[in-house]
């Protein structure tokens, strides 16, 4: 599905070049379930946007589904962006003056969908989340669990083959946050790969395989066996903080 090699990238800041990402290589397979943790400044951030191509990489190279990913134009990196991946975010980033089952079908909309079979597809995925009686409010209306379970009607709308979520809990309580990642969970079990960026360790443990960045370079990836030892060690760095 997935595979970066010898990937880097570098900003201008200033007169200044800050080298964010030195050399990830990478493999994540269809249908898995990972999440990727970093402190602040370790490249997380980037990675997912070089993932989702949002970003471009300086060197090395990047496949999704067998297609080389490389200097796009905006415009064939959208359409591939529309017909592969859906996108969730920590700020929802829900359209302000459309209702729920409007922001929910906008994919559609730039898919050429017809208006009345965009909004049908789009009040399915709605009852699918549980957001039916919902479809008519506005973003302004509704909670935040509401909004981020919007979001990701709207990722799944036009099947995408991967869900990238930017740290789809950060702006959630534990409990809504850990129904939004049953819902990640339910997605993943249908067969669509989620990656997920967080800084949260009992976030990361819900996933199948943590891949930790240090200064821009992998530090670790722990897969499913590890996962108590994970967990285990995060409640060790809680009891010494």
């Amino acid at each position: 599905m997935i595979r970066l090699n010898n990937i880097h990238k570098s900003y201008e800041v200033g007169n200044n070049k800050l080298h964010v990402l030195k050399g990830i290589d990478l493999e994540i397979e269809n249908g898995e379930f990972v999440s990727i943790m970093g402190s602040s400044g370790s490249g997380k951030s980037t990675l997912l946007n070089i993932l989702g191509m949002l970003d471009n990489y300086d060197e090395g190279s990047y496949y999704l589904n067998n297609k080389l990913i490389s200097n796009m134009s905006e415009k064939k990196a959208a359409l591939l962006r529309n017909d592969m991946v859906g996108f969730v975010f920590q700020s929802f980033n829900l359209i302000s003056f459309k209702n729920a089952m409007e922001n929910v079908a906008l994919p559609l909309y730039y898919k050429g969908v017809k208006r009345k079979k965009r909004n049908m597809l789009a009040m399915e995925y709605l009852e699918k989340l549980g957001l039916k009686e919902w479809a008519e409010h506005m973003p302004n209306e509704l909670s935040g669990g509401q909004k981020q379970r919007i979001a990701i009607a709207r990722a799944l709308i036009s099947k995408p083959k991967v869900i990238f979520a930017d740290e789809p809990t950060g702006a959630l309580d534990t409990s809504t946050s850990y129904e939004v990642m049953e819902i990640m969970k339910e997605i993943n079990g249908d067969g669509i790969t989620v990656i997920l960026v967080t800084h949260e360790h009992d976030i990361a443990s819900m996933t199948r395989k943590i891949i930790r960045l240090k200064d821009g370079r992998i530090h670790e990836i722990i897969r499913n066996g590890n996962l108590n030892e994970f967990r285990h060690t995060y409640m060790k760095e809680l009891e010494t903080a």
